[in-house]
């Protein structure tokens, strides 16, 4: 069973891959491919015969198509790392991140690192990343809750951050069983994603039963303690 679990997690790490590299794919070809070829109809050797007023504009309307590429290419290069994480961490991309979803006004949302003084490696600070940013996404459709806090805090050799929200969530079962079904790709993702780094995640409803955690627990390397 392990070993067909192991097996599933890596059907669904390639998958993601590729669903990633098709979309990338996808919107070199779609929208910055049309963009290069239209300024390069602007900038033609016939250029030469024309009047210089019609040079000037053909020149400016190839410049606003070759910008418009570039923002294109800057926008696919921040999806793929977001620059807020790459200059200042985690801790300001998930700040960041939690304000624009407070921006929106629907639901409150806040974290607390502590003690975040040594980053990750830039790829596993990707990773979690990507893994907290699919478990908001889950609860912002899922769950219908008034509030979601993060916490982290560090231990001698782990990591862990921790989500609580107060809508309707999972237990550690359910993310079992949905992980393994068709319908769970997110969960899938979120499960081989967290492997590659070998980290954990745990889901569990407070004794209480007045909210949902999700906890995540990753390793240090030793330059990272």
């Amino acid at each position: 069973m392990e070993s067909e679990q192991q097996k599933i997690l890596l059907r669904a790490s390639i998958k993601l891959q590729e669903e990633e590299r098709q979309r990338i794919a996808a919107d070199l070809h779609d929208d910055a491919g049309p963009l290069l070829a239209t300024a390069r109809l602007y900038l033609t050797e016939n250029m030469v015969n024309l009047d210089k007023a019609t040079q000037l504009q053909s020149i400016f309307s190839a410049k606003q198509i070759i910008d418009e590429a570039i923002q294109l290419v800057r926008n696919i290069s921040h999806s793929l790392m977001p620059p807020t994480l790459k200059n200042f961490g985690l801790e300001s991309a998930v700040n960041d991140f939690f304000q624009k979803i407070n921006g929106a006004g629907a639901i409150n949302v806040n974290c607390r690192f502590h003690d975040y003084k040594i980053r990750l490696k830039a790829e596993k600070e990707l990773i979690v990343f990507r893994v907290i940013q699919e478990l908001i996404n889950n609860i912002l459709k899922h769950s219908n809750a008034s509030f979601i806090h993060l916490t982290q805090h560090n231990g001698e050799e782990n990591m862990i951050i921790r989500l609580h929200h107060d809508g309707r969530g999972l237990s550690h079962e359910d993310f079992i069983k949905m992980s393994k079904s068709n319908t769970g790709l997110g969960l899938k993702n979120i499960q081989s994603r967290l492997k590659v780094i070998h980290g954990d995640i745990l889901f569990e409803q407070d004794p209480s039963k007045s909210f949902y955690k999700a906890t995540i627990d990753i390793p240090k390397e030793y330059d990272e303690r």
